[in-house]
C-alpha cells in the first residue's frame, strides 16, 4: 500500500507556492521619450492641395520625426510648459549714492526739515550730477529730482519768510492796539 505519509509526519499538502507579489515598474521621469506616442503612431498628414510658389506654406521641417511636427514643449513637475530661459541681458550699472541723498533730502525738505533738507538736497544734487559726468553710474534722473524738490523746497521757505515779513508789522500793530485792562 502506498502511503503519502514519510516516516510517521503527516501528510504534505499539495498546494503550489503563492505567487510572488506584484510590484510596478517605476514610472519613468516627467517629459521624457516615454510619455509621447512613438513616431509613426500617427498617420502622415493628409496631402494638400498645391498654390503657386508665392502662396505655397511649407510645414516646418524639424529633428523629432516627421517634416512639420516640431519638438514636443519640455513639461514641468506641475505638467505645464517650462519657462524660456532668460537670455542674458545688460550688466547692472550702480546707481550715485549723492543722488539718492539728493533725492531723499529733498523729499525731507518739503516735509520734516524745510530750510535744511532743502539745502542738502541742492548741494548733493549739483555734486552728484559732476559725479555722474565721469563715472559712468546711473542715476541722473534721481539726481535731477533732489535738485527739483530742493529748489522748490528753497522756493516755499523764501516765500513763507517774506510773507512772514511783510505780515509782521501789521501784526504787531494789532497786538499793540489791544486794550488792556488795569
Amino acid at each position: 500500500m502506498s502511503d503519502n505519509t514519510s516516516s510517521g509526519d503527516t501528510p504534505q499538502s499539495q498546494q503550489p507556492a503563492p505567487p510572488p507579489a506584484y510590484e510596478p515598474p517605476p514610472a519613468p521621469p516627467a517629459g521624457s521619450p516615454a510619455d509621447y506616442p512613438p513616431a509613426g503612431a500617427y498617420p502622415p498628414p493628409a496631402q494638400q492641395q498645391q498654390y503657386p510658389a508665392s502662396q505655397q506654406q511649407y510645414p516646418a521641417a524639424s529633428s523629432y520625426g516627421q517634416p512639420g511636427y516640431s519638438a514636443p514643449p519640455a513639461y514641468s513637475q506641475a505638467g505645464y510648459p517650462a519657462a524660456p530661459a532668460y537670455g542674458g541681458g545688460y550688466p547692472q550699472r550702480r546707481t550715485n549714492s549723492l543722488a539718492i541723498v539728493s533725492l531723499i533730502a529733498g523729499i525731507a525738505g518739503l516735509t520734516l526739515v524745510p530750510f535744511i533738507g532743502s539745502i542738502v538736497a541742492v548741494i548733493t544734487g549739483h555734486m552728484s550730477l559732476s559725479q555722474l559726468k565721469t563715472s559712468g553710474e546711473e542715476g541722473r534722473g534721481i539726481a535731477l529730482g533732489g535738485l527739483i524738490t530742493g529748489y522748490v523746497g528753497l522756493g516755499l521757505a523764501v516765500l513763507g519768510l517774506l510773507f512772514a515779513l511783510a505780515f509782521l508789522p501789521a501784526l504787531f500793530a494789532v497786538i499793540s492796539n489791544i486794550p488792556t485792562n488795569t
